[in-house]
C-alpha cells in the first residue's frame, strides 16, 4: 500500500494579514496531482487541518472540495483533529463520511479509533489518535496514574488490541527521541517543553510499523525513519522563508514500511527574505508575485519605505532595520544559542561532529547521564 501522509494545513490561515486561501488551494491541487502520479492508496492528514476552531466558511468550502476529489478517485482518508481544531465540529457528519472512504476523528471518547483498509497483502490497520492532553485521557481512565502527557499517550494506546499485524498510527503530539526535540520552524506558537509534561517519546509507537505525525512544521523524523512529521505543506511565517515542503510518501510491503519518499511541493507564491538598502531591492525586482520580508540597510528609516517596496513587491509582508555596521555577529549567535533548551543544543554538536543526528539509543543515554549528574 501507498499511502501519503499531510499534515497542519492551517486552511483558513492568514499570516502577516494575508489571505492565504488561494495558496492552500493551489497546493491542495499539486497534492492531488501527486496522488495521480504516484498511485496513492489513502491520505493520511495528521491534524490542524483548520487553522482555528471555528474556521471561515471558505476554509470549510476548501476542506469540502478536497475531501470530495479524494472521495472520486476511491483514495480512502485517515485524519485526525490538532489543537488547532475543534474536535467537536470535525466529528460533525464522520458517520456518514466514512461510508465515503473519509475517516475523520475528532473527539478522543477513551480509545483511538481503528480503520481497517486492506492491500494485496492483506489487512492494514490505521489507529486514529486525535490531539490529547493528559487530562483528556485521565477523564476517562479515573484509576490510572497519569501525571503527563507520554503516560497518558501510552495509557490511550493500550486502550485498542491491535486489529492487524500491519498498524500505522496517525497522531498530532509533541514527540520527542529521548533528550532530543524536534527541529521547530517559526510558525510553532507553543514553546517547546521537552523532558516536562508536554512531550510524548517516540518509543511509546514501537508496535507500529509506521507513525504519521503532526504538530511540527518542518518534516523530519524523530528518533526513528517510522516516526514522522510530515510538516506543514506551505510555509506558515516568515521565519521559514526558504524552506523546503513536501508531503510524505510511504510505500507499505508485506512485513512493514519498505520506502519513504519526500515528494517536493511547490507553492504559487514563494515566501522570501531580502536583505539591503531600499533602493537596491526595488530596483530590478524578480518574481514580484513572492511573499516577501526585507530587512532595509539604510543608515537611517525611510518615509515611505513599505509603500516603495510594495510598488516593486505588491505582496511584501514585513520591513524591518538592521543598518550595517549595527549588528554584532557574535553578538546574534550568543542570543541564539541563549535561547536554545540544553538537549537541541546536543542534538546540533552531535549532528555537526558526527555528520549524523543522535539515535534514539544514543538520546536516552544521554538523558540518563545528564538526569545522574543532575542527582550528584
Amino acid at each position: 500500500m501507498k499511502f501519503l501522509h499531510l499534515a497542519d494545513l492551517h486552511l483558513g490561515k492568514r499570516v502577516n494579514g494575508f489571505d492565504l486561501l488561494e495558496d492552500q488551494r493551489y497546493i491542495l491541487e499539486e497534492i492531488l496531482a501527486l496522488c495521480d502520479r504516484h498511485g496513492v492508496e489513502a491520505v493520511v492528514l495528521a491534524g490542524d487541518i483548520y487553522d482555528a476552531a471555528v474556521p471561515p466558511a471558505a476554509a470549510c468550502t476548501l476542506l469540502d472540495w478536497f475531501l470530495t476529489r479524494l472521495a472520486a478517485r476511491k483514495i480512502p482518508v485517515l485524519a485526525v483533529s490538532g489543537n488547532h481544531d475543534s474536535a467537536e465540529r470535525l466529528d460533525f457528519a464522520s458517520g456518514l463520511l466514512a461510508e465515503q472512504g473519509v475517516h475523520l476523528a475528532g473527539r478522543f471518547n477513551g480509545a483511538p479509533r481503528q480503520v481497517v483498509l486492506n492491500d494485496r497483502f492483506g489487512p492494514v490497520e490505521f489507529t486514529l489518535l486525535p490531539f490529547v492532553r493528559a487530562a483528556t485521557v485521565r477523564h476517562y481512565m479515573p484509576e490510572a496514574d497519569l501525571p503527563d502527557y507520554d503516560s497518558a499517550v501510552a495509557a490511550a494506546l493500550a486502550a485498542c488490541q491491535p486489529a492487524a499485524p500491519r498498524r500505522v498510527l496517525v497522531a498530532h503530539q509533541m514527540v520527542v527521541a529521548g533528550i532530543c526535540p524536534p527541529q521547530l520552524a517559526g510558525s510553532e506558537t507553543a514553546p517547546l517543553t521537552v523532558g516536562t509534561v508536554d512531550s510524548v517519546d517516540a518509543s511509546r509507537f514501537l508496535g507500529f510499523a509506521y507513525t504519521a505525525l503532526g504538530h511540527i512544521h518542518r518534516a523530519q523524523r524523530v528518533g526513528l525513519e517510522t516516526v514522522r512529521y510530515a510538516g506543514a505543506p506551505l510555509c506558515y511565517h516568515l521565519d521559514e522563508c526558504g524552506a523546503e515542503k513536501s508531503a510524505t510518501l510511504v510505500k507499505l510491503g508485506r512485513r512493514g514500511v519498505e520506502h519513504i519518499d519526500a515528494l517536493p511541493l511547490t507553492p504559487r507564491r514563494a515566501m522570501r527574505h531580502l536583505t539591503g538598502p531600499l533602493a537596491k531591492l526595488v530596483e530590478h525586482p524578480t518574481d514580484t508575485g513572492d511573499y516577501i520580508w526585507a530587512t532595509l540597510t539604510d543608515p537611517t528609516p525611510l518615509p515611505d519605505a513599505m509603500a516603495a517596496l510594495r510598488a516593486a513587491y505588491p505582496n511584501a509582508m514585513r520591513l524591518d532595520y538592521q543598518p550595517r555596521g549595527v549588528q554584532e555577529a557574535a553578538g546574534g549567535a550568543a542570543r541564539a544559542v541563549r535561547g536554545k533548551p540544553f538537549a537541541e543544543l546536543f542534538q546540533d554538536f552531535f549532528t555537526q561532529m558526527n555528520g549524523r543526528p543522535l539515535s534514539i539509543e544514543e538520546a536516552r543515554a544521554v538523558k540518563a547521564l545528564r538526569e545522574e549528574a543532575a542527582k550528584g
